[in-house]
C-alpha cells in the first residue's frame, strides 16, 4: 500500500500558508508524540485544535478539547492525524464534512482508502506516512 505524497515545493507550501491545525487524536500526556508535536507546532506559531472525544470539553495546552473535526467552528488549514491506519477512512469522512483543506496522516499512517474518499470528493491535499515535524525542519527558513 503506497499513497502518492505531494512534491516537498507543495508540502512546504501547505505549511507555510496553514494557521489554524485540527490534531486529531491529541494526547493529554506530554509523553506521547502527540502532545510533542502540538507542542512543536504552537511553538512554530501555528493555533491547535485538540480533537478527542474522549478528553472534549477539557483543555491540551491551553486549547479547547473537540470532540469531533465538525465541531470546529472557522476555517481549519491542516488535519493532523494521531489515529490508528484503520482508522483514517472514518476520520476522512469526517474531514469532508468540515472546510479543512489539508488532510495529513502521521509517520507510519496511510491508508488508500480514505485517500480514495478524499479524491473522489474532489480533495487532493493528501499527505500520508510523514511527520510534520520532520517537513518544518526540512522547510527553509
Amino acid at each position: 500500500m503506497s499513497v502518492e505524497n505531494p512534491s516537498q515545493e507543495q508540502i512546504f507550501t501547505y505549511l507555510k500558508e496553514a494557521k489554524r491545525i485540527a490534531v486529531v487524536g491529541l494526547s493529554n500526556k506530554p509523553d506521547r508524540t502527540s502532545y510533542q508535536i502540538a507542542e512543536l507546532l504552537q511553538e512554530y506559531g501555528y493555533e491547535i485544535i485538540p480533537v478527542n472525544p474522549v478528553l472534549a470539553g477539557q483543555e491540551i495546552l491551553g486549547e479547547y478539547v473537540y470532540e469531533k473535526l465538525q465541531d470546529i467552528p472557522g476555517s481549519i488549514d491542516i488535519v493532523d492525524i494521531f489515529r490508528r491506519s484503520e482508522f483514517l477512512p472514518e476520520v476522512a469522512r469526517d474531514f469532508l464534512e468540515t472546510n479543512a483543506t489539508v488532510f495529513w496522516a502521521q509517520l507510519g499512517l496511510e491508508s488508500e482508502e480514505a485517500a480514495e474518499l478524499l479524491k473522489k470528493a474532489g480533495r487532493n491535499a493528501i499527505i500520508m506516512n510523514r511527520c510534520i515535524k520532520i517537513e518544518l525542519a526540512k522547510m527553509p527558513k
